[in-house]
């Protein structure tokens, strides 16, 4: 899966949950997949529609009713569900929220090597400036993201490593990941 794509699936909220859910078994109608998941009925849909839009999860032809739909994966949707999968694998019910947040996820991707504030904006051309600084403060305050200071470089500049749950997450997602 290229960058671009993964960025735009943890764009909303519910999408990897419901990935996950998906590939783990979880029945593909709107009923198990609530409650598997946690979400809300309108953040749920509208998480749904972009699954659909992207033309991960479909809906099965001759199942279901037409108020009552069920959904499967796509031959798309496959190995993004299983890339879901490892990453709610590794981690633990308190660590959800963070990980829906938008722009956790393909940071994360981005630190499978120590980089640069300037290095991990360069990998994700879409994350304005503000974003990337909230978001890494965010995890390092979960101890996901290690910031350490190299002194010797002039500006001194700071040099981030995903560590912890963060360093695991990285280390999963990254190899299924391509930077272009």
């Amino acid at each position: 899966m290229y960058i671009k794509t993964f960025v735009n699936v943890t764009s909303k909220a519910w999408a990897m949950p419901i990935l996950s859910c998906l590939h783990s078994g979880v029945a593909g109608r709107q009923a198990p997949l609530l409650a598997a998941s946690g979400a809300g009925r309108t953040a749920f849909a509208q998480s749904m529609d972009h699954l659909i839009e992207m033309q991960l999860i479909e809906r099965n032809p001759g199942y279901g009713h037409p108020l009552r739909p069920e959904f499967r994966l796509t031959q798309l949707g496959i190995p993004a569900a299983a890339i879901a999968h490892k990453i709610y694998g590794v981690s633990k019910e308190e660590d959800q929220p963070l990980l829906r947040r938008s722009w956790t996820l393909p940071i994360l991707t981005s630190l499978h090597t120590p980089s640069h504030f300037s290095g991990i904006k360069r990998t994700l051309p879409a994350i304005t400036d503000r974003a990337l600084s909230q978001s890494l403060k965010s995890m390092e305050a979960k101890s996901w993201v290690c910031r350490s200071v190299d002194a010797a470089a002039r500006p001194p500049r700071s040099i981030y490593r995903a560590v912890n749950t963060g360093g695991v997450i990285s280390q999963l997602i990254a190899p299924e990941i391509r930077f272009i």
